[in-house]
């Protein structure tokens, strides 16, 4: 694994936030990076030679950490998997409400009886 910090941070503002872009991590094959928030829940993230496992299994350790998992769509079209901490619902509602919608709960019964 290789990290590489900016000198300087980048910053750009979405819907009013502004994000701070740190750097990059560079993993090679079969490396694994853990992500941990304030509260101690991790998200996991692999790099394999085919690609990446972009998330822990979404309908059994993502729950466990206390995370649910939702397929987003904007109102250009454009679809995101987000992450939502499952204490924070709220608060991811009232950041998609103006022009986002939640296609599917990925972790919910509905969808994983669809699968």
């Amino acid at each position: 694994m290789k990290i590489k910090l900016l000198d300087g941070v980048r910053e750009f503002v979405v819907k009013g936030v502004t994000i701070k872009d740190q750097g990059k991590v560079y993993l090679n094959d079969n490396e694994l990076l853990s992500f941990v928030t304030k509260t101690g829940k991790e998200y996991d993230f692999v790099a394999k030679d085919w690609g990446f496992y972009a998330s822990p299994s979404l309908n059994s350790r993502l729950v466990k950490e206390g995370f649910k998992s939702a397929l987003v769509r904007n109102n250009s079209g454009q679809i995101y998997l987000m992450i939502v901490d499952k204490d924070k619902i709220d608060e991811f509602n009232e950041y998609i409400q103006s022009d986002q919608k939640v296609v599917a709960w990925l972790d919910e019964n509905n969808f994983m009886s669809a699968c």
